[in-house]
């Protein structure tokens, strides 16, 4: 890879640093899609020890990428994301990722493959790791600015994705008390 093909990349990457997220931080600013990746990525990393098995620094990998996508569509809530809209930004991500030196294009390619493919506990820890920064950065965030839906998707959602591991599904069980008791408090 050249100087100039690496400074392109991050020129397309640092979009995210402007790509803000449904979620608000704790002071009620909007979240970027690059703070949300860095914060998942770092998840990854402080779970080393409890997932020894896993090689962790794919993980993080699979989180530092996850969305890169929404470079190209900027981010689009879960709850009103359609297939047309996933299907354009695979696309999108697709035809950049082709575009790349080879080397890493073979290298991103493998990674979204495993990510899409769901088969990995590393690919399956990433996609938990994901769902659970969104549950607890809208724990964090105001109550003010949780959309309606908000109420009941937080007390259900990713339950299934945490399944495969006894310690992700207490952790979600964790967040799912900070989310009564955030409601229950009424912050």
């Amino acid at each position: 890879m050249t100087g100039r093909e690496f400074l392109e990349i991050l020129h397309v990457a640092e979009r995210l640093k402007d790509a803000g997220r449904h979620c608000t931080t704790s002071q009620g600013r909007r979240e970027s899609v690059a703070e949300h990746s860095w914060r998942i990525a770092l998840m990854a990393m402080l779970l080393r020890e409890e997932f020894p098995a896993l090689d962790m620094d794919r993980v993080v990998d699979m989180c530092l990428i996850h969305d890169l996508g929404e470079c190209f569509t900027g981010d689009i809530p879960t709850f009103v994301k359609t297939d047309a809209d996933r299907k354009t930004e695979d696309e999108l991500l697709a035809d950049w990722v082709a575009g790349l030196p080879p080397a890493l294009s073979a290298r991103l390619g493998d990674l979204y493959r495993e990510m899409d493919a769901q088969q990995t506990q590393e690919a399956k820890l990433y996609k938990a790791l994901d769902k659970l920064e969104a549950l607890i950065q809208h724990n964090e965030s105001p109550l003010s600015t949780w959309a309606e839906n908000e109420y009941e998707l937080n007390k259900r959602y990713a339950f299934d994705v945490v399944a495969f591991s006894d310690w992700l599904t207490a952790l979600r069980q964790e967040i799912l008390q900070d989310t009564l008791d955030k409601i229950e408090a009424g912050q």
